[in-house]
């Protein structure tokens, strides 16, 4: 058994979605590793990750359009407003995704589907750097 982990940086320009699937291929790449798994982390607690449609962008811009619905910026009742009023529904933005993805590794490649493709969620409207963890496991 090998493991190996690696970080990417990115910067983003505000809420949305940012590919991160070449990045995810080339640290499995980089390993060596034929067969396991890898898994993505992000270190933030107002970013997320979701593996979701790379073919047709409409379909990411869905998916922001969801979440402005589902957790819009303006709820009268949200407290936490330190770094403005995407603070914290950046923050429930998060906790309804997730911070990691997992992907099974074979014959050295992640196991994607072939219109999948794995992205960091930007939830807040300000530009940020973001880290990602990519930990590659298997033999």
């Amino acid at each position: 058994m090998k493991a190996v982990t690696s970080e990417i940086s990115l910067q983003t320009s505000g809420k949305g979605t940012y590919e991160i699937t070449d990045a995810v291929c080339r640290a499995v790449a980089d390993a060596g590793i034929t067969n396991g798994q890898v898994t993505a982390f992000v270190q933030h607690t107002s970013a997320s990750l979701v593996i979701m449609e790379n073919a047709d962008p409409e379909a990411r811009t869905d998916l922001h359009s969801f979440f402005d619905h589902l957790v819009p910026e303006d709820l009268p009742y949200l407290v936490h407003t330190y770094e403005g009023p995407d603070d914290s529904p950046s923050h429930l933005r998060m906790a309804l995704t997730r911070t990691s993805e997992v992907i099974p590794v074979i014959d050295g490649r992640p196991t994607l589907g072939t219109w999948q493709g794995v992205f960091l969620f930007e939830h807040r409207r300000a530009p940020h750097r973001r880290r990602v963890t990519i930990s590659v496991m298997g033999s």
